[in-house]
């Protein structure tokens, strides 16, 4: 099958075909893996509350991620690594994960509706979706699986890296967490190629 990659800010209609939900999570944190997702959804077992997983308490979504897991007929999580981020750019490493996370589906979806504005290359159709992850519930059934494994990705690299207060910030670049990277320097998960860590690598200027 042809790929096709459209843009659309309305959902259309794919009842029809075996279709998978793509999103991703991390792009912009100064630290960690790019998480992406992908979900195909079962008719027969509809799951309620299915949202933008930003729009989710914490709590919510874990609940959601569950149901997910439990009910869909195929997911799978996948990742890039923070070499990877900064070895092709963030952006590639992003459509990396998500193309891994549709190779992983134990189900060959016809078409992958894919969050944004941006396609990862597949053996299927592609259709994207801005705002997807409000619009498309496979969509955002992959956006709360990939936010709640990157969250927990973020919780492990806390308990190795307890001086960033990765737990509260989950590797964005909030205050909190540029003031502990000033004091101690980035660790082996930070992101190289993103400004705020690039520049504490720089040479000082004699």
């Amino acid at each position: 099958m042809d790929q096709h990659n459209l843009f659309a800010s309305v959902a259309p209609d794919f009842t029809d075909v075996l279709m998978a939900g793509v999103d991703e999570a991390g792009r912009g944190p100064l630290a960690g893996a790019v998480y992406a997702a992908a979900v195909i959804l079962d008719p027969n077992q509809p799951i309620d509350g299915l949202a933008d997983s930003k729009a989710l308490t914490a709590v919510r979504r874990e609940l959601l991620a569950t149901q997910i897991q439990e009910r869909a007929l195929s997911w799978c999580i996948a990742s890039a690594s923070v070499a990877e981020i900064d070895s092709l750019n963030i952006l590639r490493a992003t459509l990396l994960a998500m193309q891994r996370a549709v190779e992983g589906l134990s189900h060959i979806p016809q078409v992958a509706m894919v969050d944004g504005n941006q396609a990862p290359k597949l053996r299927c159709t592609v259709q994207t979706v801005i705002k997807g992850d409000a619009l498309v519930p496979a969509i955002s059934a992959a956006s709360i699986l990939a936010k709640t494994a990157r969250d927990a990705d973020l919780l492990r690299l806390h308990e190795t890296y307890p001086q960033y207060g990765f737990d509260q910030h989950k590797g964005y670049g909030t205050a909190l967490h540029l003031s502990r990277l000033r004091e101690h320097g980035p660790c082996d998960e930070h992101r190289r190629s993103f400004a705020p860590v690039r520049k504490l690598l720089a040479p000082v200027a004699p």
